[in-house]
């Protein structure tokens, strides 16, 4: 039956942390979104690579030129997962946001953004530092997905864009937009389509060829790949012509003290040393999840959401986020709310007392949750090819405790966050200490 089982082993699977109570269980990771744990196939990987790690590009030993060969091949596993075009860049960053702080600095004019983005898809259009000229603008999606089809395409029409720049799975909903129509309306205006894949490639295939996509950006430390290696995947001209994203080595032809010469592909963008395990990493994941059968990949992660979204309804006080009731075929992305209660401790108490690993906070979405009504921080709970059914039925069984009796536990807060009151739980002995300033802070709060 679906979802019960993973549909990929992964790293951590079976690991076990302490309770506060002195006891352990088996982790719950429901934190895919944030960061997805390794595929156990990319960890043997990663430690069949390191011996031969070495700087890419200009070494002449034989360690750097297998590096070398792996990082260039990559590029290749990268466009051929995503359905590049044949003219396609694929140039490596560090994360997604910076992917597309990569295409913010080259795009040769106005763009048009929805206000339901995550913040590494809002604020590179709406405060596009040193391009005072271009004007990022705001379309307000309408209630339901084909209203906010039709306020795009007035938009296009009604002014001249160069792109036009979308999530392709809410990181707060799990929502998917009609992409191939989305790029349909924007081409039909002379618009391009750059797609924030973040939150869709780690759950569903995608071809910028047939979906006619433009541009595409996304991470490996949500595709099940860790080092946090980056992506921009899209048409050259614009790179090409644009500005050198980062301006130091590899990415010149010639340099004297008064002026350069600039690469074009992707080396214009990539100066530096690269992360070359990161890159391998994700080309690992890719290749592993290349070879899954795309109706059981869905099926699995659909199985598991419906589980998880019917279980929250039956329970008493909580709201399910939703922005577009005819959304369909979301991903496996779930955030909820309780009436009067502190998501923040209720996070808290489920990692604490039951092993329980979900996401608090805004999600670094403020707009789209400002617009559903929430002013405090939410619970945001994922899944991916690791999960089963077991995870949600432990994450369901804990909140209908919760909900029912409150906290186990005694919590304080610390510093604007909630912890563990005589929290004795042992550490590993590298893991240094956790002071007042553990991270809620940003996109938390």
């Amino acid at each position: 039956m679906p979802a019960a089982a993973p549909l990929l082993p992964v790293i951590g699977g079976e690991l076990r942390v302490p309770l506060i109570d002195g006891s352990d269980a088996r982790y719950v990771n429901l934190d895919y979104a944030a960061s997805s744990p390794a595929l156990a196939v990319v960890a043997q990987h990663v430690t069949e690579v390191l011996p031969l790690y070495a700087s890419v590009h200009r070494g002449a030993g034989y360690a750097s030129q297998i590096s070398t060969a792996a990082y260039e091949h990559a590029r290749r596993t990268v466009g051929d997962f995503v359905g590049a075009r044949q003219d396609d860049l694929v140039i490596f960053t560090r994360n997604t946001t910076d992917s597309l702080n990569l295409l913010a600095s080259v795009v040769p004019g106005d763009t048009v953004v929805l206000d339901i983005e995550h913040h590494a898809n809002l604020l590179p259009w709406i405060a596009p530092h040193g391009h005072e000229n271009r004007t990022g603008r705001i379309v307000m999606a309408g209630a339901m997905i084909e209203e906010t089809l039709s306020r795009v395409d007035a938009e296009l029409a009604a002014a001249p864009a160069a792109l036009l720049t979308v999530t392709g799975a809410s990181n707060v909903t799990g929502e998917t937009l009609p992409l191939r129509r989305l790029a349909s309306i924007a081409h039909r205006r002379g618009t391009r389509l750059a797609v924030d894949g973040a939150q869709l490639i780690p759950h569903r295939r995608l071809s910028l060829a047939l979906d006619g996509v433009d541009y595409l950006a996304f991470s490996g430390h949500k595709t099940y790949a860790p080092f946090g290696a980056g992506v921009l995947v899209g048409r050259r001209d614009w790179l090409d012509a644009g500005e050198p994203y980062l301006r130091g080595g590899g990415a010149v032809t010639r340099v004297t003290l008064d002026e350069a010469g600039w690469r074009t592909g992707s080396a214009r963008h990539e100066a530096g040393s690269p992360n070359v395990i990161g890159v391998a990493a994700l080309a690992r994941a890719l290749q592993e999840l290349a070879t899954l059968d795309v109706a059981a990949w869905m099926g699995h992660e659909a199985a598991l959401r419906e589980q998880l979204v019917s279980g929250l309804s039956d329970l008493p006080s909580v709201r399910v986020l939703r922005v577009f009731p005819d959304s369909t075929e979301p991903v496996g992305v779930v955030s909820f709310s309780v009436d009067g209660v502190d998501s923040r401790l209720l996070a808290t108490a489920l990692s604490a007392e039951w092993g329980i690993g979900v996401r608090d906070g805004k999600f670094c979405s403020h707009p789209l949750l400002e617009r559903l009504g929430i002013t405090e921080p939410a619970v945001r709970a994922s899944v991916g090819v690791g999960s089963r059914r077991a995870d949600v039925d432990v994450l369901l069984e804990a909140l209908g405790r919760f909900l029912a009796e409150g906290p186990a536990w005694q919590y304080e807060l610390v510093g604007g966050h909630w912890v563990a009151a005589e929290d004795h739980r042992p550490r590993p002995g590298w893991a240094p200490e956790l002071g007042d300033d553990r991270g809620y802070y940003g996109c938390a709060v």
